[in-house]
């Protein structure tokens, strides 16, 4: 989501947050935003809570606000931060929220920032996420949120919520991207050492939940049957046939609606079939080749490395270093709606 900076040449990026904050979630895009800027971008970070002056953090440390109540918008883009605070924020907060989000040209939840935004109502009939200790939660005081709770960040509209604590750093990179390129985003997270994509972990993947709302019943009969069943062997009549239109018309629209071609959707949903198989089990590569619709490993290795820069077996080897042991399985089933 680009958009021209605001008048002055600047775009505002205001980070909201409220006391027992988690300061990672505020450094982290702080950091980003901020080193963005020290590269040239167009960017002037803020700190606001409700009354402004000291916000308690994490270990009792304090960060100097400004009162929200003074920023009179409109800003370009705000991004509220998660902690154990978000359990109790009060009114206040929400209102001055909901004010400043309906000017904003976009908003971000950091971790259970979600929550807050949920609790403004500003996630109603959209997908989020946040961090996996609090989907559960979430699903079950908003219904009306469609909780994805394998996944870095959701974009949705122009709302981007985050997993916990560190993954707002990607979220933030990702904003960048949108604003000046990957190129000064791979440059900002070389500079933070963190992975510019992540190759693993609550799951950079959720293809299906990254794709912005289609309009188009067949379009989203399409996306849900690649989704059910991504090792199939699509073509664009059988992709066609489903959505209920001529192989031209699908080929316009598909592109126009979703952000890729059909093919490269597939691919996109293959890989991270195939990615699912290699975090959860054994099988050699040939195996899991053949499961997720590549059939041969050469194929799948190619897909690999244009989807996520690395092989097959190097995302294995990296995940499985990474995240080691019961804890991410035990965390992600915490995370299941009932």
């Amino acid at each position: 989501m680009t958009g021209p900076p605001q008048s002055g040449g600047v775009r505002e990026i205001l980070v909201i947050g409220y006391d027992d904050v988690s300061l990672l979630d505020v450094a982290g895009p702080v950091e980003v935003f901020d080193g963005a800027r020290r590269a040239g971008a167009d960017y002037l970070v803020r700190l606001a809570s409700v009354g402004g002056g000291p916000m308690r953090a994490t270990a009792g440390l304090r960060l100097l606000t400004e009162d929200l109540a003074g920023v009179t918008g409109p800003v370009d883009t705000l991004v509220v931060v998660g902690g154990f605070g978000s359990d109790s924020v009060d009114g206040e907060l929400v209102t001055h929220l909901r004010r400043l989000a309906g000017t904003a040209r976009r908003v971000a939840g950091v971790c259970t920032g979600a929550v807050v935004l949920a609790e403004a109502g500003l996630l109603a009939g959209g997908r989020a996420t946040t961090h996996w200790a609090y989907c559960r939660r979430l699903a079950l005081l908003h219904p009306d949120v469609e909780v994805v709770p394998d996944a870095i960040f959701v974009r949705h509209g122009r709302i981007t919520t985050s997993a916990g604590v560190t993954a707002g750093i990607d979220l933030s990179l990702a904003l960048v991207a949108d604003d000046h390129g990957q190129d000064m985003a791979r440059r900002i997270a070389r500079w933070l050492v963190v992975f510019l994509q992540r190759p693993g972990g609550q799951s950079q993947f959720s293809l299906r939940a990254q794709v912005p709302a289609v309009r188009s019943e067949g379009l989203r009969a399409v996306l849900d049957a690649i989704a059910a069943d991504p090792a199939s062997p699509w073509t664009i009549a059988d992709l066609a046939d489903r959505a209920s239109m001529s192989t031209r018309h699908l080929a316009r629209v598909f592109p126009r609606e979703v952000g890729v071609p059909p093919a490269q959707y597939v691919e996109r949903a293959r890989v991270e079939f195939a990615a699912s198989l290699l975090d959860s089990g054994d099988e050699a590569l040939a195996v899991v080749a053949r499961r997720s619709g590549f059939g041969s490993t050469e194929t799948l290795r190619r897909a690999f490395q244009r989807v996520l820069g690395v092989t097959p077996g190097g995302y294995r080897a990296r995940f499985r270093t990474t995240y080691e042991g019961e804890n991410r399985w035990t965390s992600l089933s915490s995370c299941t709606r009932t």
